[in-house]
């Protein structure tokens, strides 16, 4: 029997991705349901996806909502109506050929998370990802060819993760306490808690377009201060 997936999109300004971002799912290489969360576009991005992308469900939050939030209106629904598996997917982001079918092959119950291997637009690997998870790819050199191969890894960032929601029911959604940034880190810190594991299936492969977006001092500071929230959420921090 296979798995029931819902592909989640947050956008917010998206005229510049959409097309790319849902047209991905196409190939995506398994049937999945899609639903974009809006937190009040005002280029046209609700308008376009209506035009062009019509079996999508379209959730108009009224306000923005931030990424987080905008997400557990996803989970919620998602959980009601019984998936296996939500896919948050970036707006600026797109999964290439076969992604989400070579995430599903090698799910398993301990990986609350998955990512496939994220690459910047040109083709080569998201600098952020490179930072965080470059070293374990470097043992695929060392394994046996497997698509099916998990890398474990201790973070991956949320522009692309297949969410088991078994482990959800446990986990919770995204902390109200991080409207933007910190959100990822934070769930990642819970999901740790909880005795379960993210990682990497290096058969899979997608796309997070940023690279040539510079991050102002005054956001690299804020992003500092997030972080200091984040380690102080840690359930586990408080524990040796």
């Amino acid at each position: 029997m296979s798995a029931k997936v819902l592909v989640v999109v947050v956008t917010w300004n998206a005229m510049r991705w959409i097309d790319r971002c849902l047209g991905s799912v196409a190939d995506c290489g398994a049937n999945a349901d899609v639903m974009v969360v809006d937190n009040s576009s005002t280029d046209g991005t609700p308008a376009r996806i209506r035009e062009r992308f019509p079996r999508v469900m379209l959730v108009e939050s009224g306000g923005n909502l931030g990424f987080g939030a905008a997400n557990n209106i996803a989970f919620r629904y998602a959980l009601e109506h019984r998936y296996d598996y939500v896919y948050l997917m970036n707006q600026d982001a797109w999964m290439e050929k076969n992604c989400l079918s070579r995430l599903l092959a090698a799910a398993r119950e301990e990986f609350a998370v998955l990512s496939p291997v994220q690459k910047s637009a040109n083709g080569k690997l998201d600098p952020r990802f490179k930072r965080k998870c470059g070293k374990r790819l470097k043992m695929i050199k060392h394994i046996a060819a497997d698509d099916t191969l998990v890398l474990k890894v201790p973070f991956v960032m949320a522009a692309h993760w297949l969410v088991d929601l078994r482990a959800l029911k446990t986990i919770g959604g995204f902390s109200p306490a991080f409207p933007h940034y910190g959100e990822d880190d934070n769930f990642i810190d819970r999901m740790h808690w909880w005795g379960l594991d993210c990682g990497i299936v290096p058969a899979a492969s997608a796309v997070h377009d940023r690279a040539e977006r510079k991050t102002p001092r005054s956001k690299r500071l804020e992003l500092k201060c997030i972080s200091t929230v984040v380690k102080l959420s840690d359930p586990g921090s408080c524990f040796p």
